[in-house]
């Protein structure tokens, strides 16, 4: 069995390593213009329906799942379920990170769940190639919507709705990016503590108070038309953000209630208002390039903008020296 996906391994890398060279030689970066055009996609979809919601939904993700793995947490409840926040060509990633620090199997005795969060490429080569990558792994899902800069609340909300439906008994969830390196280490022992009572309505990360920007040019532009307050209500970077598993189905319900914006962590903060859910401020999230060094990485959680050359680097080094002291 094990040479068997170790080839596939192979044969997936390889198959991946030449369509993305056919891709960048002969085929244009795609687009997509952004929020505007979300009310535009015509395709068949399907509700998931979560108690009595009394009021017709402004914002009803009813997006079928074109990649999912609902059994994922049948066998055995998680103790943290990591959803990571990904694009078609950033199989290197995915793959340090299934390597690294997000091996389920890392902690004998704690039930970690991996899975990597997509929508719907413009390009059926690429579709096609993260297809193949499920079949070996069963760690990706995937919705109809198209996969975009401007749709990653609703890769979040995929995330949300996906816990909510298929692992409302798991104890944690952590949203983050595939370009960050997680010490899970400190995540697992120092902060979530599995030998105490699970929290409700809990919700931590590195905390930002501030309001919309209002320049064009900016990647987080926000125009005033979707959103005419001066100041934003307090939101975790999407970087990498914990909340306990009750909070999935809250976020969820109330997005469907909530106009969309996005800007994901600060849509996620305006749900977690109308929640009266407060998020905590927590120092071990950095959402900024940290240089590293072994006592360093050791204090923090989350690092951004890891490559997975650097992501194993790291990784070997500090398992490798985890009996040196700082």
């Amino acid at each position: 069995m094990a040479s068997k996906v170790s080839c596939l391994y192979v044969l997936t890398v390889v198959c991946w390593a030449s369509a993305l060279w056919y891709l960048s030689i002969t085929r244009p970066t795609s687009s997509y213009t952004g929020h505007r055009q979300l009310n535009s996609i015509s395709i068949a979809r399907k509700n998931v329906s979560f108690g009595n919601i009394r009021t017709r939904p402004i914002n009803p993700h009813s997006f079928d799942f074109l990649i999912n793995e609902p059994n994922k947490c049948e066998k055995s409840v998680p103790f943290l379920v990591i959803l990571i926040s990904t694009t078609h060509k950033e199989f290197d990633a995915r793959q340090a990170i299934r390597e690294t620090w997000g091996d389920e199997n890392n902690f004998k005795g704690i039930k970690i769940a991996t899975l990597f969060l997509l929508g719907k490429n413009t390009d059926p080569v690429l579709n096609q190639m993260v297809e193949q990558e499920s079949q070996i792994f069963h760690d990706i899902i995937v919705e109809d919507f198209i996969d975009s800069y401007h749709n990653l609340t609703l890769k979040t909300l995929m995330g949300m709705r996906w816990v909510a439906t298929f692992c409302s008994k798991a104890k944690y969830v952590m949203k983050t990016d595939s370009d960050i390196f997680v010490n899970m280490d400190n995540l697992i022992y120092k902060l979530l503590k599995p030998n105490t009572k699970p929290r409700r309505r809990y919700f931590t990360g590195y905390v930002i108070n501030g309001g919309p920007i209002r320049d064009v040019r900016s990647k987080w532009y926000m125009p005033r038309d979707l959103y005419p307050d001066s100041n934003y209500p307090p939101f975790c970077s999407g970087t990498g953000y914990i909340f306990s598993a009750d909070v999935a189905e809250l976020i969820y319900k109330t997005s469907l209630h909530t106009r969309l914006l996005h800007l994901e962590d600060v849509y996620v903060g305006l749900c977690l208002r109308k929640l009266g859910i407060h998020p905590f401020q927590n120092s071990g999230f950095n959402h900024w390039k940290m240089a590293y060094s072994l006592c360093r990485y050791r204090r923090v959680i989350t690092v951004h903008q890891i490559t997975p050359e650097e992501m194993h680097r790291i990784w070997n080094d500090m398992s490798s020296k985890k009996h040196l002291r700082c």
